[in-house]
């Protein structure tokens, strides 16, 4: 088991060095490759590469029930609240938020052990991406006995990036007001 320490220490040493050119699609699932980079704490210049994928479900609108408004308590606020609470009941179905989910292909996923600095492996990974032009892979750099923590770190900055797209196109079709 982590400790917050190990989490914190995880997600402050994580570094997306190649992200995907792709975003999370609006009305349909995005698969993307990843390929985490990090560095052996007990061997001197050994890399674990582990390669895999990760593939995003399309986000889901999800909208409040109007039925918990009306539970909403406005006690002590006075006139503003009451004001409030009526505003919040008449605008509930603009209110929306997204959910993303992801599955992770473990059975896809592989690790190398490269004798190299991490450095080296990563400066070869950023010239292959380069050469490949793979426009769903991601190149992380991270932690390795907290690695999965690096990669959850991704995927939440993927949805961060995507959102406002995925909003603009729900919107566009009609589907958010």
């Amino acid at each position: 088991m982590h400790t917050d320490y190990d989490i914190q220490y995880a997600l402050e040493n994580t570094q997306v060095l190649h992200e995907p050119d792709r975003r999370i699609d609006t009305f349909g699932s995005t698969q993307f490759e990843f390929q985490l980079v990090s560095e052996l704490m007990d061997s001197v210049n050994t890399t674990r590469i582990r390669t895999g994928k990760l593939t995003a479900e399309k986000p889901l609108i999800l909208r409040p029930d109007p039925a918990a408004v009306a539970d909403f308590d406005f006690d002590g606020f006075g006139p503003q609240g009451d004001a409030f609470g009526t505003f919040l009941k008449e605008n509930l179905h603009r209110l929306a938020i997204l959910k993303y989910g992801f599955k992770f292909k473990m059975d896809d996923m592989t690790e190398d052990l490269i004798h190299e600095p991490m450095e080296a492996v990563c400066g070869k990974l950023l010239e292959e991406i380069r050469y490949t032009g793979n426009p769903m892979r991601a190149i992380i750099a991270g932690v390795d006995d907290t690695w999965e923590i690096c990669l959850l770190k991704f995927t939440v900055e993927m949805i961060e990036k995507s959102q406002k797209i995925n909003l603009f196109d729900f919107k566009r079709r009609g589907l958010l007001g």
